[in-house]
């Protein structure tokens, strides 16, 4: 059985586009600040999840580097993203984490499909076994 597919289009005229245009932030941060560095981007969070062009955001600490975070956020489209990333609400934003950040870089994405998870096996084994 196949998963369903979900276009990065609006289904109803108006409705925002699910995930249509992805950023992804990776982000060094100062070593020992890792903490405080996430406490502060909790406490900041809304002033990106409050923009009504966006879909949400995600930080994740890499497991493989350390010291390295990466920010995913999702937008309705491009345009609406420049906006917000040029405001001075944003700028005051990223001025709060300057501090933490050592290094980072940006890469952005349009979405062209989602596959939601099937969920129909309860564990490792019994999805192994249906081949």
């Amino acid at each position: 059985m196949t998963a369903p597919t979900e276009a990065a289009e609006p289904t109803e005229a108006g409705a925002p586009a699910k995930a249509s245009y992805r950023v992804m932030l990776r982000m060094e941060i100062r070593p020992g600040m890792e903490e405080e560095f996430e406490k502060v981007w909790l406490a900041i969070g809304d002033s990106v999840t409050s923009h009504p062009a966006s879909l949400g955001q995600t930080l994740a600490r890499a497991t493989d580097e350390e010291n390295i975070y990466y920010i995913l956020s999702d937008w309705t489209d491009e345009p609406s993203f420049r906006r917000f990333e040029t405001s001075e609400r944003h700028l005051e934003h990223r001025q709060q984490l300057h501090p933490y950040r050592s290094a980072g870089s940006m890469a952005t994405m349009q979405v062209v499909a989602r596959v939601a998870p099937a969920g129909t096996h309860r564990s490792h084994e019994e999805w192994e076994a249906a081949r």
